[in-house]
């Protein structure tokens, strides 16, 4: 009996990380920079204390040009962008540098589709 018990803990151990795996996502963005200066670009999630690429960098955007940024998320989190004007976070999109403002149509929840945006 000792060794039944013991194959159904190991089982159950093993499944365990698998079935965590499962819960992980990913969402795309694609963003284009259409206002004629360079911006920065981050996202910020509303569920948890993250953001990508975080570690207070920005994902830079040159004038003119379109990025897809593919994010790993958790099913179900509400991620929303933030751009601002390099070297001006007055002037801004989405929830802005650091998340700082509300916005409903820049956000997203993973596992819900992906999400286009053109800045100008």
């Amino acid at each position: 009996m000792g060794f039944k018990r013991f194959l159904i803990a190991m089982t159950a151990a093993l499944l365990l990380p698998v079935a965590t795996l499962a819960a992980a996502e990913e969402i795309t963005f694609k963003i284009n920079n259409e206002y004629g200066k360079d911006i920065q670009i981050e996202f910020y999630s509303q569920n948890r204390n993250h953001a990508w690429p975080g570690g207070n960098q920005a994902y830079n955007l040159n004038s003119g040009d379109s990025n897809t940024y593919r994010l790993s998320c958790n099913a179900g989190e509400k991620i929303c962008y933030g751009g601002w004007v390099k070297g001006n976070a007055n002037t801004y999109w989405g929830v802005g540098l650091n998340g700082k403002y509300s916005c409903d149509s820049c956000c997203q929840v993973c596992g819900d589709g992906d999400l286009e945006k053109t800045l100008n």
